[in-house]
């Protein structure tokens, strides 16, 4: 079951000017002139904390700059994965900032802005032979992966296509944050992670682990809300940063694929 982290991380900025109107009515937050947003902060590059105990990432700094333009105050909620929708239908914050995969199914229950492109990786120990180089190489191996989300979905899906071929297929571990299944990695208790390509990329890069597999399932991910005037809102504080360069800058410092067609997409009743 999921935990609350952290109850909220309320993030300084300067008080309102004069001549600041917010782009959204307080009717349309749970927190008048506050924009309340939840994270989990367990994948770096895109939002962590770190050593100093701040949060950051990409994400955290897009999730700053839209409450700046919406006139609104930065409130973050560190939460795990699995407790996001459900606290997003309860009102518990205004908008999931953590990179939730597209579907068709979520875009029924929620609004929807896809606005970043992303992939799942297999990462293994860093000094793993390279026996893992497809899909099928994993077959019969203990694979770790956070609970509730797209990427625990796709491990699902690869393991019913290795039984359908006649394999073994895969063990299954879940967590409750990529950081957990990391450590399980670290520690011999899984043999691979399946996790995002950025993810990924970044503990490579450091050398914690090895990235085995990289770009499998790219989909494109979101920011989710439960009200449809902030959606539309945050849309249009969106294309005022493509507009203006931005978008562009923010991504590619990070090495993200950003989404060129902006939309919102979920339930209009």
């Amino acid at each position: 079951m999921a935990t609350l982290l952290v109850a909220a991380l309320p993030l300084a900025m300067p008080a309102r000017a004069a001549d600041c109107a917010p782009g959204v009515k307080d009717a349309d937050l749970i927190k008048a002139g506050t924009l309340v947003m939840s994270t989990n902060p367990t994948l770096p590059p895109l939002q962590y904390v770190d050593k100093s105990g701040d949060l950051v990432g990409m994400r955290i700094e897009l999730g700053r700059d839209l409450a700046k333009r919406l006139c609104l105050a930065p409130e973050f909620v560190k939460i795990d994965f699995a407790a996001m929708v459900p606290g997003l239908q309860s009102g518990r914050w205004d908008v999931i900032d953590t990179g939730i995969f597209f579907t068709p199914e979520r875009a029924k229950i929620m609004q929807m802005i896809p606005y970043e492109s992303q992939a799942i990786s297999i990462s293994v120990p860093p000094g793993a032979s390279d026996a893992i180089r497809a899909p099928q190489d994993l077959d019969g191996k203990t694979v770790g992966v956070e609970i509730g989300g797209f990427e625990e979905s796709k491990t699902k899906a690869l393991d019913a296509d290795l039984k359908a071929k006649g394999g073994k297929g895969l063990t299954i571990r879940t967590f409750d944050s990529f950081a957990l299944a990391y450590q399980a990695l670290r520690a011999g208790q899984v043999d691979a992670v399946t996790s995002i390509d950025s993810v990924a990329k970044a503990y490579a890069d450091r050398g914690d682990f090895k990235r085995a597999i990289s770009g499998l399932y790219p989909t494109p991910v979101a920011l989710a809300f439960k009200s449809r005037p902030l959606a539309e809102a945050v849309l249009a504080a969106l294309k005022a940063m493509q507009a203006d360069g931005t978008y562009g800058k923010l991504f590619a410092r990070y090495g993200v694929v950003p989404v060129d067609t902006l939309a919102v997409a979920g339930p209009t009743g």
